[in-house]
């Protein structure tokens, strides 16, 4: 390093100091004023420097701004982005009791066929829909709906828990309790029940 670079550094540190003092006899509670803060390293780490105009020094986390957020505001926070996606998420329109329903289907936990018609498994209320289960599952299967017996088509999002059993079918339980029976010519639509498999073997096989 010159003598010059010394010298320069020396009076870099000197105006600093002073002007630091200045301020705070002006306004305690104040960094220095007037001047933007950061810092610059070089290889023997954080040094003082100064412009015509500017000062600045090596930074220091705790001048960083403290935000806290309480546990209510979080809560509702949370709320509000729910209310968001479920707005945002797509819906299913059919008829029933001569109107026309829409439901997101977020909302619909899995679906059975009833005969003639499909029961769309809705807490806390199911609805009927003149529709073949096989029409439906086809329809449905690109919003996260799979099918997992000749009956039951459930929604991936909505299944919390699933079992192996002995004879190789599975037991599924989803959103509130409920669960359905997952045979073994439908179990290898359970790879789809999430995007990464952790600490165990993939349940298809």
């Amino acid at each position: 390093m010159s003598a010059r670079t010394i010298q320069d550094q020396a009076i870099a540190r000197k105006t600093f100091v002073q002007q630091a003092a200045h301020a705070d006899a002006d306004d305690p509670a104040s960094p220095l004023r007037g001047g933007a803060m950061f810092s610059t390293k070089s290889k023997s780490g954080y040094t003082l420097g100064a412009t015509e105009d500017q000062f600045f020094e090596a930074a220091d986390t705790s001048l960083l701004p403290v935000i806290r957020v309480d546990a209510a505001s979080l809560m509702q926070v949370s709320r509000q982005l729910e209310s968001i996606a479920k707005r945002q998420a797509p819906r299913i329109a059919f008829k029933a009791k001569g109107s026309i329903l829409l439901l997101n289907l977020f909302d619909i936990l899995a679906v059975q066929a009833e005969g003639n018609y499909v029961s769309l498994q809705h807490r806390p209320n199911p609805y009927l829909v003149h529709e073949s289960l096989s029409s439906m599952a086809e329809k449905l299967k690109p919003y996260g709906f799979i099918r997992i017996h000749r009956s039951v088509v459930v929604n991936v999002s909505a299944v919390e828990e699933v079992q192996p059993l002995p004879t190789g079918e599975y037991r599924l339980r989803v959103r509130g309790g409920k669960e359905y029976l997952v045979t073994r010519t439908y179990k290898h639509n359970l790879r789809d029940l999430a995007q990464l498999w952790v600490g165990t073997e993939r349940l298809c096989g």
